[in-house]
């Protein structure tokens, strides 16, 4: 089955999470990253998941799933570990229309987690569609060991001049072959950067 990549906003988005062990640990930490409105439903909870709770980052209900729990919600994780329990929660998100996964049970899922690599706002993601994660984490760890750790830093700055660009001058394939340009170069924060300098350059002579 084709999968299609999407990076996707969910700061402010209810999403539930059924379990609060080792397998869904991880699941809870990337919805968190992404500001994600995050309940968790689990009679017990690691120490980290409890302290989430305890300092109001999530909403942890101590009980066991019954079914209605994923009412209202945008996206689902079951990470329960008992796969009767995991496919129940999926069944029900099937049936109310919400993204689901069943971590680590690749039929039972809408979407997967994918092995990330970041700088700042970069982000490289990997997915084998639940065929080998393990592969996904060896690649993440050899792209990770090839990019240069400031490359966020640039990224920013990147940004900061692309934002320039567009306020200086209209829409235009000069404008568009530009900011190709300036990504092949090196970007820096002051204002005689060379890359800043050609940005302006470039402003004044569409003028």
């Amino acid at each position: 089955m084709s999968l299609f990549p999407i990076f996707l906003k969910l700061a402010g988005r209810p999403c539930v999470v059924i379990g609060a062990g080792m397998i869904a640990e991880s699941k809870i930490e990337s919805l968190l990253a992404a500001e994600a409105r995050v309940t968790v439903i689990a009679p017990e909870a690691l120490p980290r998941v409890a302290a989430w709770a305890e300092s109001g980052e999530i909403v942890w209900e101590q009980r066991e799933y019954r079914r209605g729990d994923i009412a209202g919600s945008f996206l689902v994780v079951a990470g329960t570990g008992v796969p009767a329990v995991d496919r129940a929660v999926f069944a029900e998100a099937t049936e109310a229309d919400v993204l689901c996964n069943a971590v680590d049970d690749p039929p039972f899922c809408d979407f997967y987690f994918p092995s990330v690599v970041r700088r700042g706002e970069l982000q490289i993601a990997i997915s084998t569609a639940g065929e080998s994660p393990a592969l996904a984490q060896r690649l993440r760890k050899e792209i990770n060991e090839q990019l240069p750790l400031e490359l966020g830093e640039w990224l920013m700055e990147l940004g900061r001049l692309r934002r320039e660009v567009l306020a200086a001058e209209g829409q235009s394939e000069g404008r568009k072959m530009l900011l190709h340009e300036l990504a092949q170069r090196e970007v820096c924060g002051y204002a005689d950067c060379p890359s800043r300098v050609r940005a302006r350059e470039h402003a004044e002579a569409a003028r």
